[in-house]
Parts: structure tokens; sequence; C-alpha cells
């Protein structure tokens, strides 16, 4: 089976000393690539230059809700100029969203809303980051009529919520989360969405599933995070594993 890690960290130090051998067990469970995503103007030279190095490394650059206070309304000038350069390695704008329960909403929402527009000019995915604004985050999707693709990674809202994304085109990023027993409304959530809505990840090296300690999180335990999806939704691991393929494709736009 192949599969792909559609948002993984594999920049962030917890990393360091150790990708070469993780991308090579990688590899060996089915890891065909992973997409980085840049969260802010300070790192985007070091997840460039990991795409450089690794042919399975994909990026794309943003300015993370966390990070926006260190950035100057420049800098999207410069994402804007660096986007366009990316060339095929460079997939996507983000990670970029809204965050309520880490800085304040009024200081986030322009930045994103920004990032949304830079997204349809540049016609490239939307990478967003969204902790309890799902439908702040519907809103102005709908609002900017987005029609290029969009990954809401790490989804945890309702299933109403998820529905309203899904109908405005929206994927949804299924991690970790899925794999613990007590995330029963995430888990209910993505038993119930249409198959076609759904790309895998693992927010490496944050949102480890069940039995990965904290900060041990990888792209190589992304295996086990199609199996819990597959028992959650009673579909066949290999037949799922190819329909998220086709998806994370469409997503990246990859032939």
């Amino acid at each position: 089976m192949e599969i792909v890690d559609a948002h993984c960290h594999f920049d962030f130090p917890q990393f360091d000393g150790r990708r070469e051998a993780l991308l090579a067990e990688s590899r060996r469970v089915g890891v065909s690539r992973l997409v980085v995503p840049g969260v802010r103007r300070a790192d985007w030279g070091r997840v460039e230059e990991q795409a450089r190095r690794y042919p399975e490394v994909f990026y794309c650059l943003g300015i993370h809700p966390w990070f926006v206070g260190e950035h100057h309304p420049a800098d999207l000038g410069v994402l804007r100029d660096q986007l366009r350069a990316g060339g095929a390695r460079c997939v996507a704008v983000g990670e970029c969203g809204l965050d309520r329960l880490r800085g304040e909403l009024s200081e986030q929402l322009p930045w994103f809303e920004r990032q949304v527009a830079l997204a349809e000019e540049l016609d490239l995915p939307l990478i967003v980051h969204s902790v309890k604004t799902h439908d702040e985050v519907a809103s102005i999707l709908q609002r900017h009529r987005i029609s290029v693709p969009v990954l809401v990674h790490g989804f945890a809202g309702s299933y109403q919520q998820a529905v309203k994304l899904v109908e405005l085109g929206c994927f949804i990023g299924v991690g970790g989360v899925i794999t613990h027993s007590r995330a029963l409304k995430t888990r209910q959530t993505i038993a119930r969405l249409p198959l076609r809505s759904l790309v895998l990840e693992t927010d490496a090296p944050d949102m480890p599933p069940a039995g990965v300690a904290k900060g041990d999180n990888s792209p190589v335990c992304l295996p086990s995070i199609l199996e819990a999806l597959a028992e959650l939704r009673g579909e066949a691991p290999a037949e799922l594993a190819e329909a998220l393929l086709v998806n994370v494709r469409r997503l990246y736009r990859w032939r």
C-alpha cells in the first residue's frame, strides 16, 4: 500500500539527527511522500532546504496563527515571492488559520484573510489550522468563494461543522486523535464523512497516536492511523489506502 503524510512538521528539531533513518523506515511501511508546512518566516528556508535534500519531501509556506505577532505586513510580500519561486516541490499556502486557545482572534483574522486571498491569487491549495474556530474558518472561506483545494488539518470539531467545510470543498485531515477511544466525537464524525473528503496526516511530532509517547510521533506512525480509520469505517485497509491516495493527489494536484 502507498500512503502519504499530508501534514508533518519534519523540519522540527525533534527530528534532527534521525531524518534519514525515519525516511527509510517510512518508505518501508509504505509512506511515499510527506508534506512539510512552514509556519513562520524564520523557518521557511529550512523547510525549502529539506525538500531539496529529500525526494520524498514536499512543502508549503505560511504564517501560523501562533506566530503572527513576530511578523510584519511586508512578510506577506516575501511569502508571495517565495511561493511563486517554489516550483513543483512547493505545493500549498500554509500553515495558516485561526486558534481560539492561543493568541487573539482579532490579531489572527487579517493574517488568515490575506493568506486565503494569496492562495486564490497564486492558484495554490491552502492548508488551514483551526482550533475551536471552524465556524469562523467556514465563513471566511465562503465569503472568499474559495476555489482552490483546502485542507483543514487535525480536525476535531462536530459533524455539522465538518459537513459545512466539506460542502465548501474542503478536505479533512485525519490524524492520531482517531486512535484514542476517548475522542468519541471526532471518531464518530470521521466515520460518517464521505471518504472523498479525507486525507491522512500525522502532524508529527505532535498529535501522537495511542501508545506513542508525546514528541515521538513521526511519519512511521501513519499506517497505524490508516488501520484505525479502516476499523472505524468498516472498510478494507488496502481499498481505503487507494482511495486516500487519490484524495491527497487531488488536494496537492499531483498527477
